[in-house]
């Protein structure tokens, strides 16, 4: 990530703790204070995104989501179906299938991997 962005984003949330609003002068005069090199479309740019957002359930929901869902897409809690423990063995036969075509094809023109 560029020195910029971590700048302003480091700003955001020093504001956001003093519980001061986000604006592009603030994070101008705190660029300045710090004497920081900091292009200069990017504290516009974060007051602007962060506008209409609420910071602090920002930080208190990162990498927050539901579970990951397990092999298949079926979730543990909701079991498996049996539409869904039938499509692994027709995968099976698919990949068998396709796997013996391709072996047959190497025996047509006359030669094999180890031949």
């Amino acid at each position: 990530m560029a020195i910029s962005e971590l700048t302003c984003i480091y700003f955001a949330l020093i504001l956001h703790d003093d519980e001061v609003m986000v604006t592009e002068n603030k994070n101008d005069a705190l660029i300045k204070a710090a004497d920081v090199n900091v292009e200069p479309f990017w504290p516009g740019l974060f007051a602007k995104a962060l506008s209409n957002v609420n910071i602090a359930s920002l930080i208190c929901n990162v990498g927050v989501g539901g579970p990951a869902p397990a092999a298949g897409g079926v979730d543990p809690a909701e079991g498996a179906s049996p539409a869904s423990t039938a499509a692994p063995a027709e995968e099976k036969k698919k990949e068998e299938a396709i796997k013996e075509a391709s072996e047959e094809s190497d025996d047509d023109m006359g030669f094999g991997l180890f031949d």
